[in-house]
């Protein structure tokens, strides 16, 4: 009993340590993902001059999960809503976030970025946009370098946690 016991402990840790990993190697495709969005909407608000709840719901049909969901809020909040953009898009950010692998810093990008949106011209809005991405970037190649540095020490660490545990205790 006792070493059943000890397994499934093991078996514990050692999911703790990848969903850990998983979540540092989900950050950086989630900030390409959302690179990707910004350029779809400098695309469509810019040189398509779509209305920004048509390209929200746009972004919803071809940007992946959990992505999606954030601009498909966006486009239902903003179809049945009359207050401005940046009132639907904070909160909308707020839930999101917590359904995202990313970070505050990301967060604070997209927060100031949606401050920004909808609010100047096409060419002020495409460098508001250009800003955002280049601040992306810069997010993107920090959460590379976290996941190559803590993605497998994580799961190693989750599997010898569980090890050590057992072996004081047994």
């Amino acid at each position: 009993m006792k070493w059943i016991g000890a397994m499934l402990f093991l078996l514990a840790t050692t999911q703790i340590g990848f969903d850990i990993a998983k979540r540092l190697s989900d950050r950086p495709q989630q900030i390409r993902q959302l690179k990707n969005a910004l350029q779809i909407l400098e695309a469509e608000i810019v040189y398509g001059q779509t209305p920004i709840h048509e390209v929200f719901y746009q972004l919803s049909k071809q940007i992946p999960a959990p992505l999606s969901r954030f601009f498909s809020e966006l486009h239902d909040r903003l179809s049945v809503s009359q207050t401005t953009l940046y009132d639907i898009w904070n909160p909308t950010l707020k839930e999101f976030w917590k359904q995202s692998a990313m970070k505050k810093a990301e967060r604070d990008i997209m927060d100031q970025f949606g401050k920004t949106l909808g609010q100047h011209d096409f060419t002020q809005q495409q460098k508001h946009i250009q800003l955002a991405l280049t601040h992306l970037e810069r997010e993107l190649a920090n959460a590379e370098e976290e996941k190559y540095r803590y993605g497998r020490m994580a799961k190693s660490l989750g599997v010898l946690t569980g090890l050590f545990v057992i072996l004081l205790l047994i």
